[in-house]
């Protein structure tokens, strides 16, 4: 994982504290704060329903400003949506995947873990919690993190 995704991964968060948005890392990244080498170049971020376009906002702040259109994640109900910038020495996007989820999967909020990464704190699911939600898209990569995930559950 470079630097730069960690960096950028600081900034998201500080821009969502500065803006009182409550989250959770999920995806690869929550991987790594785990201890796993993330798959991944973005980042995934479960936030609350309600605070979607609070996280949007504070996204824009920092220059987030390349928006698609929101899409279900099959029929979990969880809604994705994805906003982008530019890199500005590559020029490539760097993404924010901001998953919500509906009442159904209120467990993946509640479970939630605050943990010291990289000189700082982060929100991020739990083990099993993480498994669940990646059984929902159940890629290769996804089910090689599920089995890992399932050996440091507690």
């Amino acid at each position: 994982m470079t630097s730069d995704l960690i960096a950028g991964l600081r900034a998201v968060l500080d821009a969502l504290h500065a803006n009182r948005v409550e989250y959770a890392l999920c995806g690869g990244l929550a991987m790594a704060v785990y201890g796993r080498v993330p798959a991944t170049g973005d980042i995934d971020i479960v936030v609350r329903r309600e605070q979607v376009q609070g996280a949007i906002e504070a996204l824009r702040e920092i220059g987030y400003s390349i928006e698609a259109h929101p899409k279900r994640f099959g029929a979990s109900g969880i809604e994705i949506r994805r906003i982008s910038r530019p890199d500005p020495e590559t020029g490539e996007l760097i993404t924010v995947d901001l998953l919500t989820v509906p009442a159904s999967l209120a467990g993946l909020w509640e479970h939630r873990r605050r943990l010291a990464w990289e000189g700082g704190d982060v929100w991020v699911l739990s083990p099993a919690d993480l498994a669940h939600l990646k059984s929902l898209r159940s890629s290769g990569v996804d089910r090689d993190d599920i089995e890992w995930l399932e050996k440091i559950r507690d």
